[in-house]
């Protein structure tokens, strides 16, 4: 799994494409939850198209790996959740 690398000061949008290889044909996503471990990292907005979600974080520990989690439900009732990693550094 690729690691993306975040200053403990940078505010940056991470997006999950779920339109290639997992959203069928007319499919779209009707709502998306992000989940952020351990909790010193926030989340300062998020949203969605029809087929990626995106979600802007901010703060974290120098030296620490995050998982940011998307969950989200189609239009067809389907639900999924996938995963990064984020580790802070000072840059």
């Amino acid at each position: 799994m690729k690691v993306y690398l975040k200053d403990p000061d940078a505010m940056l949008d991470y997006t999950m494409d779920w339109g290639g290889g997992y959203l069928q044909s007319g499919e779209t996503i009707s709502s998306s939850i992000w989940t952020i471990i351990p909790g010193d990292m926030t989340q300062s907005a998020a949203g969605n198209t029809a087929s990626d979600c995106t979600v802007t974080v901010q703060g974290g520990i120098s030296g620490h790996i995050y998982q940011l989690t998307n969950r989200i439900t189609t239009s067809q009732g389907r639900t999924d959740e996938r995963s990064i990693s984020v580790r802070v550094e000072q840059r």
